[in-house]
């Protein structure tokens, strides 16, 4: 009796799971007037920034997290970061947006020409560009990050003097004297904070703005960045001879970031969002967009897409 072959039925692919979204934005109206040498730094807008650009994000799909003014604080932060990083994976995607006056403390380790590390003023403290270098180089390769910051001294390698802000305009430029005040009566807190990040990065000198500003073309940039795994983008408030504006309701960056935007009407990639922006703004606040690791693709695609 001849046998009968049996056909094994190919088990079905399991689908490859969808990219997961998350948000993390930040908006303070004031600091604590305890760190900043009794300067409260009040702004009108930024909350509302936090608030519109979280609508933006829950529209496309992404899990927002707000921490708005008092909850803005270093910790809390770092922690939202953090969490992301490890939540996140290949193909997935975190945007960070800021809006509130940009700072500097003292460069430690040499790695600003300026002698000058570019900071957020957060509500207790504030962040500075290297630590948020290093956190952004703990998420996976593969992972792509957008950065919005609508603040002053927004991350190039030009340290030129802002200009004032226009008649009856409110700079987010954290006031020189109270920036000077604010470090020397915290100076050992941030100094250790930039050694501290040495040893985290493992590197020589991490220098995050000139990075994001240079990464194509400084072969020192290179050198520091070869092993940066996620694709980040960042599109910032002005350059660094300029300041970013406060308004009655939005910043001027986050403003015509959502007019251009127009509720996802918009059609395009980074580079022609970016575009628009700047080409809607005076020619005293001019954007920038910058790079980091492998964005070529990143790019190209429509922004805030999942």
């Amino acid at each position: 009796m001849a046998k009968t072959s049996k056909r094994t039925a190919a088990a079905p692919r399991k689908k490859a799971a969808p990219p997961t979204g998350l948000s993390l934005h930040v908006g303070l109206n004031s600091v604590d007037p305890t760190h900043y040498a009794g300067w409260s730094g009040p702004l009108n807008a930024c909350e509302a920034d936090a608030n519109d650009m979280a609508a933006v994000a829950k529209k496309g799909g992404i899990k927002p997290t707000l921490l708005l003014t008092k909850k803005g604080t270093r910790a809390k932060v770092l922690a939202g970061i953090r969490a992301a990083a490890k939540q996140l994976k290949r193909g997935d995607f975190f945007l960070l947006t800021y809006s509130g006056h940009g700072g500097q403390v003292a460069d430690v380790t040499g790695d600003e020409d300026d002698h000058k590390d570019e900071t957020w003023c957060l509500y207790d403290g504030e962040l500075i560009d290297d630590e948020l270098y290093v956190e952004l180089s703990q998420f996976a390769t593969g992972v792509r990050i957008l950065v919005l910051s609508d603040s002053c001294h927004s991350g190039t390698a030009t340290r030129a003097r802002p200009e004032p802000p226009p008649p009856g305009m409110r700079s987010k430029m954290m006031p020189p004297d109270i920036a000077a005040l604010t470090y020397e009566q915290n100076k050992d807190f941030y100094d250790t904070l930039q050694k501290d990040v040495l040893k985290a990065a493992g590197r020589a000198e991490p220098d995050p703005d000139t990075m994001l500003a240079l990464v194509a073309t400084d072969p020192r940039v290179t050198r520091i960045v070869q092993d940066f795994k996620p694709s980040v983008i960042l599109i910032s408030g002005c350059q660094d001879n300029q300041t970013s504006l406060d308004g009655a309701h939005n910043g001027a960056f986050t403003e015509q970031l959502l007019k251009v935007w127009n509720a996802g009407a918009f059609k395009g990639d980074y580079v022609k969002f970016h575009g628009e922006i700047t080409a809607g703004l005076p020619s005293s606040q001019s954007p920038n967009l910058f790079p980091l690791g492998a964005a070529a693709t990143f790019l190209t695609q429509r922004p805030f897409t999942v």
